[in-house]
């Protein structure tokens, strides 16, 4: 049964820092792509960033771009979201998803494992 787990969110003033965790079961973590994606209230689910079964690529939107770093730890599983300079366009729910294409990061881009999110809500 493959299962992710998404850690990390929280309530923090814009400027603020914080770190999401994506704990995977189940699958061969270091041979798929992996990927963050939001949704915000009243929006459609973005993709914020992915990230190569290796680790040696990646992909950001350009909202995010300069601001978060996606990273994964292959010997613990997990995949990781450093989010800086949050900003309250930033609040929304965040999930990490399994299984497609890292170019295109999009939720509709074969991402076939996701989890149940984690809130992240950045005041002004």
């Amino acid at each position: 049964q493959v299962q992710l787990v998404e850690s990390g969110g929280g309530l923090v003033q814009a400027g603020g820092s914080l770190r999401l965790s994506c704990k995977v079961s189940g699958l061969a973590f270091d041979d798929v792509n992996m990927g963050w994606f939001r949704q915000s209230p009243g929006k459609e689910r973005e993709g914020v960033s992915c990230i190569r079964w290796s680790g040696t690529s990646t992909n950001y939107a350009d909202s995010v771009k300069g601001r978060f770093t996606i990273s994964r730890d292959n010997a613990k599983n997990t995949l990781y979201l450093q989010m800086n300079g949050l900003k309250p366009e930033d609040t929304g729910m965040y999930y990490c998803a399994a299984g497609g294409d890292w170019r295109r990061c999009v939720p509709g881009g074969g991402f076939l494992y996701w989890g149940q999110g984690t809130q992240v809500a950045v005041s002004s």
